[in-house]
C-alpha cells in the first residue's frame, strides 16, 4: 500500500497537488470498471474526507481529476449535520465502490460522519478485498497512526460523549 502527504501552506503546494493528481489519472494508478462488472460495483472510487478542511480544495481537485480521466468517483456533497445517521444512498456507495481513498486531514477524527463512514469501509474490507489509498492532508500519518496530536483530542471527546450517552455511542478509539 502507498500513501499521499500533502501539507496546504503555500500556492506552490497546490500546484504540486495538482500536477500529482493529473499524472496519477494519466500513469493509470486507477482503472475505469468495465461495464460487465457494473452489476457489481456502481463506483470505481469512493472519496472519504472531512468537507470543511478539503471540499472546495484537494477533494474537489481530485473528484474533477479522476472525472476528467473518465473515473467513476462517488463524493458526498452534503453538509452533514453531527449525530445525523449515514444515508441509506452513502452505504449503498461505499459498499458499491471498489477503490476507497481517505483522505486524512486534521478534522477528519473530529467528525463522527467521517469515522461511520471509515467503519462501513473496514467493513466493506471484511467481506471482500478491495484497495485503499490513504491520502495525509495537511496531517502527518503518523498522528493518524499514533492518535496522537488532533486526532488524540477528537478521539477524547468522542470517549467523553460516549460515556456521557451511557454507551449509546457509535464511535470509539481504536485499540490499535
Amino acid at each position: 500500500m502507498f500513501a499521499f502527504h500533502f501539507h496546504s501552506h503555500s500556492h506552490n503546494s497546490l500546484l504540486s497537488q495538482q500536477v500529482l493528481l493529473s499524472q496519477m489519472s494519466s500513469n493509470a494508478i486507477i482503472h475505469h470498471t468495465s461495464s460487465s462488472s457494473r452489476s457489481i460495483n456502481t463506483y470505481d472510487v469512493f472519496l472519504s474526507f472531512c468537507g470543511e478542511d478539503t471540499r472546495n480544495n484537494f477533494t474537489g481537485f481530485l473528484f474533477q481529476a479522476l472525472r476528467t480521466k473518465g473515473v467513476d468517483a462517488f463524493k458526498d456533497d452534503e453538509d452533514l449535520k453531527k449525530g445525523e445517521s449515514i444515508a441509506p444512498e452513502l452505504l449503498q456507495a461505499i459498499q458499491a465502490s471498489r477503490i476507497f481513498v481517505l483522505v486524512f486531514s486534521k478534522n477528519y477524527a473530529s467528525s463522527t460522519w467521517c469515522l461511520r463512514e471509515l467503519a462501513e469501509i473496514l467493513n466493506c474490507l471484511q467481506t471482500s478485498p478491495r484497495t485503499v489509498i490513504p491520502i495525509f492532508y495537511d496531517v502527518d500519518p503518523s498522528v493518524v497512526r499514533k492518535q496522537s496530536g488532533c486526532y488524540e483530542k477528537a478521539f477524547a471527546e468522542h470517549g467523553k460523549r460516549f460515556r456521557e450517552d451511557g454507551g449509546n455511542s457509535e464511535i470509539e478509539r481504536s485499540s490499535h
